[in-house]
């Protein structure tokens, strides 16, 4: 029996025939040239993925217009000049037997590098809940001309040879920003009620659907709840989302939330399940008639198909879990579950990277990830004896990795567990997924045949006596002591202590330090009564 029959079900959207319900959600990567060409890693990174299988693949955000560009290496579709690149994409996609839609996207307010230099645009001058600048409100032209930049864009995707194009609604950025009350306050025709505030995506929805033509899907993505206080929720949208399919919406990707909402729920943590925003689908799939993408944390497909067997949405978009195992639907349609390197939801590499401009796409369990184009495939040409000083997530992963280029492997951990800092970790609360995936890193190595030996500490001597050919040094991270006064005393413990049980909590707690280590530690000790208090030096934690 089919584990994934409604999952792996065809479907069509107007004239695109989809192979099977599985969207690759589209996602930054900043791999693009600095002009906003398409580069080589962009053509490596979007390739790895489209051989995953998906039934439509939606490429990352593309800058419609100069002034729409929130990351330094974003995509752009502003000119004619990004067609060669474009149609790269799109062929490397077709190849793959997916279908391809390109994301058009303006970031209005949330141009951080615009915004540092006063140039940045937005329907009203209220600061980004992200970066907490101002941006200049947008004129009447202005408005205008970006409308015609989305017709444009759109056209030049369908020029470029793909197959649909999705036009970026959600997550805070320009057209979220026309929506949202709270930070729309013009005094015109594009402001006030809901209708007004509506205005400008029926009218970019109108002028993709003029450039592109009646039978080329168009695609929405929209914030169904903005999840702000004061903000719109599902219920308030429900007048104006059959406008939006009359404007032009042959399907609707179903998202939520802002980049400045409370909880991160733009990109979920793991404290959220996976799944979380399938009712707020089910509330658009209610209101229009037209195909609804699910999406929301997904890693494991099972769920997905669940999701579609019950009639709550049309289609499932995974984003991250395409980072963490671009392989993950080919090994569920092999049966191979547990093979599945399922996302932990940790946005360091993914999310926070590039919200601080601090490079390209990374992801913290997937080291090809972001470095497809240098990252080695096959059998190494010579078989080596490897060691790897280190069992913690660092030395399974560059254990696991020398096995699949052929290496004789042997990992040696000094605990008496192979696991490192994820096995305390993984105490914190919501954070269960974490010590999931150091047993799925052990089970993989053991799989693999990689010898593990715990409870050994590496010596000079061991490797001398050993001969290897190459030493990995996977150690790991060491706490940095404080220099407080007291540090020493018998009741005082630090955070290893309490989260892996060696010391039992008390009915009282104070805290040193408001990071994520003392956040989650507090919220282990308040979850086991301990009334607790958090001392930080800087304002905020």
């Amino acid at each position: 029996m089919n584990a994934l029959k409604y999952l792996l079900s065809p479907i069509a959207i107007k004239n695109m025939n989809l192979a099977n319900r599985v969207v690759m959600a589209p996602m930054g990567t900043n791999l693009g040239n600095p002009d906003g060409t398409v580069s080589e890693a962009n053509i490596a990174y979007l390739r790895r993925r489209a051989r995953g299988g998906a039934g439509l693949i939606i490429t990352e955000i593309s800058a419609v217009h100069p002034t729409g560009a929130v990351i330094p290496s974003e995509l752009g579709s502003y000119d004619d000049r990004f067609i060669p690149g474009l149609k790269k994409l799109a062929d490397l996609i077709h190849e793959a037997g997916g279908k391809a839609a390109l994301q058009l996207h303006h970031g209005g307010r949330e141009c951080f590098l615009l915004l540092k230099e006063g140039k940045a645009i937005a329907p009203s001058p209220i600061r980004s809940l992200v970066y907490g600048l101002t941006p200049r409100e947008m004129t009447r032209d202005e408005i205008r001309e970006i409308i015609l930049a989305f017709g444009s864009a759109a056209f030049r995707a369908k020029e470029a040879g793909f197959d649909a194009v999705e036009v970026h609604g959600a997550h805070g950025y320009l057209l979220t920003q026309f929506l949202s009350a709270l930070s729309n306050q013009r005094p015109d025709e594009y402001g006030g009620s809901l209708p007004n505030r509506s205005r400008f995506i029926v009218e970019v929805l109108n002028e993709v659907r003029r450039r592109v033509g009646e039978e080329f899907p168009i695609s929405l993505r929209l914030s169904v709840e903005e999840f702000i206080k004061g903000g719109y929720t599902p219920e308030d949208l429900q007048p104006v989302l059959p406008e939006f399919v009359k404007a032009g919406a042959d399907f609707i990707h179903a998202s939520l939330g802002t980049h400045g909402s409370p909880g991160g729920v733009t990109s979920a943590s793991a404290e959220y399940q996976p799944g979380f925003n399938v009712d707020r689908a089910k509330k658009v799939k209610a209101a229009v008639n037209v195909p609804v993408i699910a999406v929301g944390r997904f890693s494991d497909p099972r769920p997905a198909d669940e999701v579609i067997a019950r009639g709550d949405a049309d289609l499932v978009a995974f984003g991250r879990q395409f980072l963490a195992d671009p392989d993950f639907l080919t090994k569920a349609k092999e049966g191979r579950f547990d093979d599945i390197r399922q996302c932990i939801a940790c946005n360091q590499g993914c999310i926070e990277r590039l919200m601080l401009m601090e490079g390209t796409i990374r992801c913290a369990i997937n080291p090809e990830t972001g470095q497809e184009k240098i990252y080695p495939q096959g059998l190494a040409p010579i078989k080596r004896k490897v060691w790897i000083v280190g069992g913690g997530p660092a030395g399974l992963t560059a254990a696991c990795e020398a096995a699949r280029l052929g290496h004789d492997v042997t990992l040696f951990e000094k605990e008496r567990a192979a696991g490192g800092q994820l096995r305390y970790a993984s105490k914190a609360p919501f954070k269960k997924v974490y010590g999931e995936w150091g047993e799925w890193l052990e089970k993989q190595a053991w799989q693999k045949g990689i010898k593990i030996r715990t409870g050994i500490e590496v010596t000079e001597a061991m490797i001398s006596e050993g001969r290897p050919e190459a030493v990995i040094l996977a150690g790991g991270g060491e706490k940095i002591p404080l220099e407080v006064p007291g540090i020493g005393l018998p009741h005082v413990s630090d955070a290893w202590q309490i989260l892996s049980g060696q010391r039992p909590p008390g009915k009282q707690a104070v805290i040193i330090g408001g990071g994520l280590i003392g956040m989650e530690t507090a919220d282990f000790l308040a979850q086991k009564g301990t009334k607790t208090t958090i001392v930080e030096v800087l304002k905020r934690s």
